[in-house]
């Protein structure tokens, strides 16, 4: 299965504990599809609502794609995400608890159809980023020291 990679959420990993992920839909209009597929998106503080057994991406923004003509898309309208019902009841179990979110995670193309991996995150604490932080730098100086002894 071909999987190419639109845009990603690198500060989901930093600002959240994702516990778990999964692939959804999108429903989109026809000139959002080229947008995406263009890669002119920004999702920076987007998430997930689960409202009358449906899952809508809220501040989620297409820009407007720019070889079409006046019927063109609202870049800010919410988006349904496409799941099956006993998926969105899990979810809304889920969201249910204290804390828990669902955090847009990277967008991709998978089979010429536009997905994104929703990640059922937990917010971390300041003490937590600092930790992540720590563990990055650790890796880095372990992987420099051992490319030096290589060579």
């Amino acid at each position: 299965m071909e999987r190419k990679i639109i845009a990603q959420n690198r500060k989901a990993h930093f600002n959240y504990t994702i516990t778990e992920t999964l692939e959804c839909g999108l429903a989109l209009e026809g000139t959002e599809v080229k947008s995406v597929k263009a890669g002119n998106i920004s999702f920076n503080d987007s998430f997930a609502l689960i409202e009358n057994n449906e899952v809508w991406l809220q501040n989620f923004h297409i820009t407007e794609y720019s070889y079409s003509s006046i019927f063109n898309h609202d870049p800010d309208r919410k988006k349904k995400l496409l799941l099956h019902k006993a998926e969105i009841k899990r979810l809304a179990r889920k969201v249910q608890e204290k804390g828990i979110t669902l955090v847009p995670i990277e967008f991709y193309l998978k089979n010429n159809l536009v997905k994104v991996s929703l990640g059922l995150c937990k917010g971390k604490k300041e003490f937590d980023k600092r930790a992540t932080i720590k563990d990055r730098d650790v890796k880095r100086d372990l992987a420099r020291e051992f490319r030096e002894r290589q060579s």
